[in-house]
């Protein structure tokens, strides 16, 4: 693993890649009018001595970009997507222009912060829903530009998140006040480290069991891979124990989903055969009658933006800002069989 050194200048890159300053700061800045022979021997030469682009050298030299690098690990599912909709829209109103980076596997995400201090060619970086940190926290501070992330944090900088732990309460909390003993959790497990929100809402399904006194039985928690083919399988298993729970609570809507589709298909009925509960109040929880805890996803983008706009005036942004999540009730909980109110007759 290379270490950054501040005494590496430009003439060292040139002498070490055979070529004048000149040219290696044309090779560095993707000028047009550089071979592609010597354009790679001097980045590969700059990222083995970890050369950084002195940011007030370069600010001077040629002003700001107008560019901010967004680092994302995916693009498909709806809570990037809807981050990502709000911090484009607060940019564009300032005439800054996003440069996209999706890392979605560990091989792109290795190569990617393995590179970026050669990169420099952008005003700041926002990092959406990525637990980063050691050795990838060190590459993002040798750009020498401001960092913000969104949907979580990056230790030192500005942030916009929501407390997943309090989300993953309110959820559960919910299903015990609805008079649930006996609830199941379908967790996600995701290898390319989202964040920590699986692990508070985690901690959330437990910390409110144990308030309520009710013992944590781990044959009732389910991990699986996100999304709604994981749910689907989180809840087949659940429905496979001696006895199933009466409540399931998914750590996101689109796993609640996927365990609301295998219930139906075991013949069950959702509320009154199970509950379920997740959160992100996604687009389809509304259709599908799903009772939610939302989280402001595009807003989360739009206070990244705004915090981007902020630093790049010279302002204070703050340490950083956490979004309120709210329970949504619709028509996927209710009170357990034993529980409910019978009608009353006359």
């Amino acid at each position: 693993m290379r270490s950054a050194s501040t005494s590496v200048t430009l003439a060292d890159v040139a002498r070490l890649a055979g070529v004048s300053s000149a040219t290696a700061s044309r090779a560095l800045s993707d000028h047009p009018h550089v071979a592609a022979a010597t354009r790679a021997r001097v980045l590969r030469v700059a990222d083995e001595l970890a050369y950084v682009v002195s940011p007030d050298a370069s600010r001077l030299a040629a002003g700001s970009t107008g560019r901010v690098a967004v680092v994302v690990p995916h693009l498909s599912r709806w809570f990037f997507g809807a981050v990502l909709e709000g911090l484009e829209a607060a940019l564009r109103e300032a005439g800054i222009d996003l440069l996209l980076y999706r890392v979605g596997d560990a091989t792109q995400r290795r190569a990617f912060f393995d590179r970026l201090p050669v990169r420099r060619k952008v005003d700041a970086i926002v990092v959406v829903g990525l637990a980063v940190e050691g050795w990838e926290r060190e590459r993002l501070e040798l750009m020498g530009v401001d960092i913000v992330a969104a949907g979580g944090q990056v230790a030192g900088h500005p942030f916009v998140r929501i407390d997943d732990h309090g989300a993953g309460r309110q959820a559960v909390d919910h299903l015990i006040h609805l008079g649930h003993r006996r609830i199941g959790m379908i967790a996600a497990v995701d290898p390319d480290r989202c964040g920590r929100g699986p692990e508070a809402r985690s901690a959330a399904y437990r910390d409110a069991l144990a308030d309520a006194g009710v013992e944590v039985d781990e044959e009732l928690v389910a991990a699986v891979d996100p999304g709604g083919a994981g749910g689907a399988r989180g809840m087949a298993r659940l429905l496979g124990l001696r006895e199933p729970p009466t409540a399931v609570f998914a750590h996101s809507d689109e796993a609640a989903l996927g365990a609301v589709r295998t219930l139906r298909r075991a013949g069950l009925r959702v509320p009154d055969d199970a509950s379920v509960v997740g959160i992100d109040d996604h687009p389809l929880a509304d259709l599908a009658d799903l009772t939610t805890v939302g989280r402001p996803a595009r807003e989360q983008g739009v206070a990244a933006g705004a915090m981007v706009r902020a630093v790049l005036r010279g302002e204070e942004a703050g340490p950083g800002i956490t979004l309120p999540t709210q329970l949504v009730l619709r028509g996927s909980t209710a009170p357990p069989r034993g529980r409910r109110r019978r009608p009353r007759s006359d």
